[in-house]
């Protein structure tokens, strides 16, 4: 599994870049692999302040449908539309090109809560 180090990651197979005040979301490779062919992505929450937990969107696949939550506290400011009309780019490049939200940071505490690479590592394993 790829799990990238420079990122953080959650419990639920989300992963989180910060770029100043601004988080880049998606979920993890272990996450498009276990869900399959992804055939939508649909988030409703554009321009909603959301609390860390709760559910942004949802992730449709050939085998399921997922939710998709907040890893931190923050104003959703942007969706990758790219997913509207391409959502297997998840499944093709979870970090990079099939990121999912952009989130303006309410509280950066909550960034420490958060795991690691290593330690998400060892929850998949």
């Amino acid at each position: 599994m790829n799990v990238p180090k420079e990122l953080k990651y959650t419990k639920d197979h989300e992963w989180l870049s910060l770029d100043g005040e601004v988080a880049t979301v998606g979920v993890t490779d272990f996450a498009q692999s276990e869900l399959g062919d992804i055939v939508y992505v649909e988030v409703e929450t554009l321009d909603e302040t959301l609390e860390k937990e709760e559910v942004f969107g949802t992730v449709e696949a050939v085998k399921t449908v997922s939710d998709l939550f907040m890893p931190i506290s923050g104003e959703v400011i942007e969706f990758n539309e790219k997913l509207e009309t391409n959502p297997e780019v998840v499944n093709e490049d979870p970090y990079g090109e099939g990121w999912m939200i952009k989130i303006k940071v309410s509280d950066e505490n909550e960034l420490n809560e958060l795991l690691s690479s290593d330690e998400y590592e060892g929850e998949i394993s």
